[in-house]
């Protein structure tokens, strides 16, 4: 979270804007709480650019439950691109729920690269695609939409807001909070209206993105705290430049931890130059692909040194270093030069 941010709602815990309560105190239903609800609306689609044509909304259950509501809302026959673990997670639910086809999957290859696509087998007339923009284990993400004829359904949830994004060419945008919006308990969704109301009679009023449309998101009691939080970000971040200027400095971030691999022998990017993600940036350490004691020494050593959360994703092992939007050039530039300094001292 950026620090502005925290400061803000820490000065506000209490008692928001001096109305006696915390907005944890307040009734979903009060006008204190909408004022808040609608701003944080209204900021995410200035932020974001969204079209007039489309409904922003906070849904709880997180980005998984997006998996169940996809093929609920959107019958049909549905592609599945597979590039990493929550795609894969998305197909297997989409395939229990609905009619599901794995298009291409680069499982056989580790989840190192997007498939070339003249090997996807596309379904004609599917109703949807369904793909993840940035897979956080694994590191790939996509530097543009997928070119297909059928609507676009993408899990943002590790790049949200991370950098411009053409919303038009989306019939549905859905990002877990807890990467670059606010604290986990909130889930965004952009829906393109037409895609509104044709979803499944056995799905869940609480799955229907109707419901919550109609609702502005607030059919049962919303993670208000939450969507409060995510409002602060989306203003402080319009007042940083917006996302072209969050997205150069990501740029910037990425490239020199990027370049600092690049320029060893030492560390090893498993994920092919062409997809690597600017939030998540998996490495490898020593020969043979990584050691396994010399990566538990580096994260280590790297916490003792107060750099923490290096350690890889359990079902891939390695190191993984996550540069989300309020993690500043300084703190990149000090692992960077730590790195530099573990390689001397271990190779």
């Amino acid at each position: 979270m950026p620090v502005p941010v925290l400061e803000e709602a820490q000065k506000d815990l209490v008692n928001w804007k001096g109305c006696g309560m915390s907005v944890m105190e307040m009734s979903h239903r009060s006008k204190e709480y909408d004022s808040i609800h609608n701003k944080a609306v209204e900021d995410l689609a200035e932020l974001l650019n969204v079209p007039s044509n489309y409904k922003i909304m906070f849904v709880q259950g997180g980005a998984t439950t997006q998996f169940a509501s996809i093929p609920l809302n959107l019958q049909g026959k549905g592609d599945y691109l597979v590039t990493g673990s929550w795609s894969k997670g998305a197909a297997a639910e989409g395939a229990r729920l609905g009619d599901a086809n794995v298009v291409a999957s680069s499982a056989d290859i580790k989840f190192t690269k997007i498939p070339e696509r003249n090997t996807w087998n596309l379904t004609e007339g599917a109703a949807y695609l369904s793909y993840c923009d940035n897979e956080t284990v694994h590191g790939v993400e996509f530097h543009s939409p997928p070119d297909v004829d059928a609507t676009l359904v993408a899990d943002m949830s590790s790049n949200f807001i991370s950098k411009p994004v053409d919303v038009s060419k989306f019939g549905v945008i859905y990002a877990g909070a807890q990467k670059n919006v606010g604290p986990s308990g909130a889930t965004v969704v952009i829906v393109r209206e037409d895609l509104l109301g044709k979803a499944s009679p056995s799905c869940p009023k609480m799955l229907d993105w109707k419901t919550m449309a109609d609702s502005n998101s607030l059919y049962n009691t919303a993670p208000c705290f939450t969507i409060y939080m995510a409002g602060l970000v989306f203003a402080y971040n319009r007042s940083l430049g917006g996302l072209a200027a969050i997205h150069e400095r990501n740029q910037e971030k990425s490239s020199l931890l990027y370049s600092t691999i690049e320029n060893s022998d030492f560390f090893h990017s498993p994920v092919d130059a062409s997809c690597r993600s600017a939030m998540n940036v998996p490495f490898r350490i020593g020969t043979g692909g990584g050691n396994d004691e010399t990566e538990a020494k580096f994260i280590k050593e790297a916490s003792a040194a107060g750099m923490v959360g290096l350690k890889g994703h359990r079902s891939v092992g390695g190191c993984r270093a996550s540069i989300y939007n309020s993690v500043p050039l300084d703190a990149v530039t000090q692992l960077t030069q730590f790195m530099q300094k573990f390689e001397m001292d271990n190779k």
